[in-house]
């Protein structure tokens, strides 16, 4: 990307020319580069580089089911360009495709070069098909035998046997044959797809091993022992393949009478969406490459060919098989504030006073204690709460269901369509109204993606509001690798507006004026800006402007236009955006009093914090909601104020300095959208996340 030149104004929402914003998709894309940095810095333990590694493999098969789709479909439309940046598809593409490749390359080459043969000198072994002795090759037949063959159906291809459907993500092998079959065939290819029952990583018995620690992988097993399901003809060749297909699902929400009903029926499709991406294995021969090419209907762009299994992102699972702690990232027990222990009374502690929870350095368990206590507490009339993310087991459902059973007011605001979560999301929605408790799906065409938690408890003589607001989904284990904030308060009004947004989700009316609460699709966007807009008055009045908000993208048009006019009026801003970042930092003349940082380390930064100076009179907000269009217009959030004094300055001193000053794990955006790791010059290494673990993985005052 070329450096852009001085601002020029250009009519329109923004007020700036497409230059000066940064394309969403290759801002994604640099996003994972930085993430494939912590897989190539040797001073991360080796095990948490291989997931490193995995975790890029995960988050680019997302990329390409998502947003590389999306710009299929408008090449294929012929769409006119819809983003700030005003960049063609076809364009955006071609720049798509030349960064994915080399950065899948550099992936490969990675692994092959320094993580493989660093867990070899480990005693962590991947065997090749070359290094199997006698021993190990009869245990991996018989495991053929037992394990792999009897689930397996290979196709050939003939007049009969069209190519099958492949799934979406699925392993496969394309083998080329030469010989007649039992009724004088000779197709000389087939397909064997691996059903997703087995393994794709195998580890082999110590006594056979003869080491603690080797694996196989189910395609070197396959490759091994294909020709026994071809009997009698010669293998020429087995080269595993992986189709990766569109997976967004299309629910006409204004259309169905039940969107559960509807969402059920196109899950299925998701497996069989257009194809977008194949990923060969680099010995696949010229022939068999060009005839997948033909018959998924993609180009050379859309052929990815890799040294090493085509589904890295499975090999995640390793590291969490291997116990070698000298080989992770040091274990730690998360804190409690000094006013919570195990057993305490969650009302009682939260009628004391707010309470702030920073995950994963502080325990996730109070959350859980409080809906624990709530279910069984008579006094309790009832719980509400929203689920945008839980996983397919879940305490905190198994919480509620207990409580609908025991007769609780119990309801659940479930967002169906929270990607990749949808089925996990329908079963529990199931099994809550199974026990009488009241399930809804928030509003049709916006998700539900705000994080609230209400307990109603009867005392004296009246009911009082117990809440539970985070920048987090309601996901014991992602409360242990993910960042986020969680508020504990039974703050009156606080309260009155929680409820009043449940009103709004479970019932109908007009949208109430809130107290302290900013909503979306309502308030927020307009707020925020107004919030900038303050910061420019106080600058332009010649006194101090500050801004500082973290959050994991920013792509919002608007809001980025405000803070160009912030950074002209004198406005000192500092952005800390974990992943896509559309605005251009330090333009002469447009952005030159931004920063923009992003940290990558061991957790994944996911808190949303919102900080305007206002003139001395500090203003702070936690949020479910990064600034973006979806989540301003698309979706329910909420963005909360922290109203007591010594939390909001934890938040400032946990949530934002640390960040600032990391020269260790922080990535600094230039002018020209691309982005420098931090090194500490002289003086002290800073990392955030570890300062954060030292001094919140055990009590804290507050």
């Amino acid at each position: 990307m070329n450096t852009p030149s001085r601002p020029r104004r250009k009519p329109g929402k923004t007020g700036f020319a497409p230059e000066f914003y940064i394309n969403r998709e290759l801002g994604l894309l640099s996003f994972n580069r930085r993430v494939l940095a912590q897989a190539e810095n040797r001073e991360n333990p080796l095990l948490e580089r291989l997931r490193f590694l995995c975790i890029v493999s995960s988050n680019l098969d997302e990329f390409f089911e998502v947003r590389v789709a999306g710009l299929h479909a408008e090449i294929e439309a012929g769409s006119a360009p819809i983003g700030p940046d005003q960049m063609r598809a076809e364009l955006v593409y071609r720049h798509v495709a030349r960064e994915a490749h080399e950065l899948v390359a550099r992936q490969y080459q990675l692994l092959n070069e320094e993580i493989l043969p660093g867990m070899e000198r480990e005693g962590i072994r991947f065997l090749r098909r070359s290094q199997f002795t006698p021993q190990q090759n009869e245990w991996i037949r018989s495991y053929f035998k037992r394990e792999v063959m009897p689930v397996l159906t290979p196709i050939g291809l003939d007049p009969a046997h069209p190519f099958p459907r492949v799934l979406n993500k699925s392993l496969n092998f394309a083998v080329e044959l030469e010989g007649k079959d039992a009724f004088g065939r000779n197709s000389g290819t087939a397909i064997v797809q691996a059903p997703r029952v087995l393994p794709r990583v195998i580890r082999l018995p110590q006594g056979v091993a003869g080491v603690e620690y080797d694996f196989v992988f189910l395609s070197s097993v396959l490759h091994e022992h294909v020709g026994e399901l071809f009997s009698g003809m010669k293998v020429l060749g087995c080269y595993q393949f992986r189709l990766t297909r569109n997976s967004d699902l299309f629910v006409d929400e204004e259309e169905v009478k039940d969107l559960r009903t509807a969402l059920r029926g196109e899950l299925p499709h998701r497996h069989f969406g257009d194809e977008v991406r194949l990923e060969v294995a680099d010995s696949c021969s010229q022939q068999i490459s060009q005839f997948l090419l033909r018959q998924f209907m993609l180009d050379e762009e859309d052929y990815y060919r890799v040294d090493g299994p085509v589904n890295l992102a499975r090999v995640i699972s390793v590291p969490d098989w291997v116990d070698r702690p000298d080989l992770k990232f040091p274990q730690f027990r998360p804190g409690l504030p000094d006013r919570l222990h195990p057993q305490c009374d969650m009302f009682e502690v939260i009628r004391g006073g707010d309470v702030l929870l920073h995950h994963p350095y502080q325990s996730f368990q109070p959350v859980i204690a409080l809906l624990q206590q709530a279910a069984r507490d008579p006094a309790v009339a009832a719980i509400k709460m929203t689920v945008y993310r839980t996983g397919a087991e879940s305490e905190l459902m198994e919480v509620l269901i207990s409580a609908a059973r025991s007769g609780k007011e119990v309801t659940v605001v479930l967002e169906l369509m929270a990607r990749f979560d949808e089925e996990a999301n329908i079963n529990w929605a199931q099994r809550l109204e199974e026990v009488g408790a009241h399930v809804v799906y928030g509003v049709v065409g916006h998700k539900t993606h705000a994080k609230m938690l209400m307990v109603v408890r009867r005392e004296g003589e009246g009911l009082r509001r117990y809440v539970h607001l985070s920048t987090g989904n309601y996901h014991p284990r992602t409360a242990r690798i993910y960042t986020d904030f969680g508020l504990f308060t039974c703050h009156e009004e606080i309260g009155s507006d929680v409820a009043d947004v449940f009103m709004q989700l479970t019932g109908l009316g007009r949208a109430s004026k809130l107290r302290h609460l900013l909503q979306a699709p309502f308030t927020l966007h307009r707020e925020m800006l107004r919030a900038i807009e303050n910061e420019i008055t106080i600058a332009k009045a010649g006194r101090k402007g500050q801004i500082i908000a973290k959050m994991n993208a920013l792509l919002e048009p608007e809001v980025i236009g405000a803070l160009y006019h912030a950074s002209q009026a004198g406005v000192q801003i500092d952005l800390i955006v974990r992943g896509v970042c559309a605005l251009r930092p330090g333009v002469p003349g447009l952005s030159e009093n931004i920063r923009v940082r992003s940290v990558i380390g061991r957790f994944l930064e996911h808190t949303r914090v919102f900080y305007f100076h206002n003139d001395g009179a500090e203003q702070l907000y936690l949020s479910s909601a990064d600034w973006m269009g979806r989540n301003f217009f698309g979706r329910v959030e909420v963005c909360f104020p922290i109203l007591d004094a010594v939390l909001r300055q934890r938040v400032i001193d946990e949530g934002l300095k640390p960040y600032l000053e990391d020269n260790t794990r922080a990535w600094v955006m230039g002018e020209d959208g691309h982005y420098t790791c931090q090194i500490p010059a002289r003086g002290k290494p800073v990392g955030a996340q570890d300062q954060l673990l030292d001094s919140l993985a055990h009590k804290t005052s507050v």
